[in-house]
């Protein structure tokens, strides 16, 4: 069987980055490149996407978040810190929930606390819907787009269009199921981790209700807004990005 794609560069305390829907591991390039001067950094592409586009993808946020510790456990990384971006920021707080003790800080970046987003540019089902009755590949050029408030015209929307090349109808289906059948609000008052929130004011996936619903249940959070950005402010904002999480993470 084919192995799970893992990127793991640098030394140090291991940082764990879990992308998010139609992501990949190459979409943290921008963070690789300076947070592996202070970390190791370990950024698998989740079962049936980007670089992991052959291993067949599941179908629930539990079953991705074991994924993530059995990459973690073939490497004999027993604890570390640990952040994910939007689906990922619900597979964290999964992990989190599975096993607290392994994560040092937890960085919950443009996420939710419930898989079904109250607020979404469009529901979940509607996406399910789209894509049953259009296809993967005008998903793929519809939904990226609004990650950005460049839309396609944005610096590094090339990562959105590398990671999606292989990507499959089931495995975006599997992964839209996933998050809706999700709901992780009860969990949140049992996070003691210290925990970064981070947001961009002009996501249209997740509004600050989302965000603001972490930081208020998460008894050791705060909440980090970045201005005139939005779904994706790791490729928006990367310099400012980096340095909030690198201070956060030190």
């Amino acid at each position: 069987m084919e192995k799970i794609f893992v990127s793991d560069e640098g030394k140090g305390i291991p940082l764990v980055l879990v992308h998010g829907y139609l992501g990949s591991s190459e979409m943290w390039n921008l963070q690789k490149e300076f947070l592996s001067k202070h970390f190791r950094i370990i950024a698998p592409a989740l079962p049936g996407f980007g670089e992991s586009y052959n291993i067949k993808s599941v179908d629930s946020i539990n079953a991705m978040a074991k994924t993530i510790f059995q990459i973690l456990d073939e490497k004999n990384i027993i604890d570390f810190h640990l952040m994910g971006h939007s689906m990922g920021g619900m597979i964290v707080q999964e992990m989190t929930r599975i096993s607290h003790k392994r994560v040092n800080k937890l960085i919950c970046f443009a996420t939710s606390s419930i898989g079904n987003i109250p607020g979404r540019f469009e529901s979940l089902d509607k996406s399910i819907e789209r894509l049953n009755k259009e296809g993967i590949k005008e998903s793929v050029k519809r939904i990226p787009p609004k990650w950005f408030v460049e839309g396609n015209k944005a610096k590094y929307y090339y990562f959105c269009e590398n990671a999606v090349k292989e990507v499959s109808e089931e495995t975006s289906r599997n992964a839209l199921n996933a998050m809706k059948n999700w709901n992780g609000y009860n969990n949140l008052k049992n996070i003691k981790n210290e925990t970064l929130i981070i947001w961009g004011d002009k996501d249209v996936s997740y509004n600050f209700e989302q965000v603001d619903t972490l930081n208020k249940n998460i008894s050791n959070s705060r909440i980090e807004i970045f201005k005139g950005c939005c779904h994706n402010i790791h490729l928006e904002q990367p310099q400012k990005f980096n340095e909030t999480v690198k201070i956060f993470l030190e």
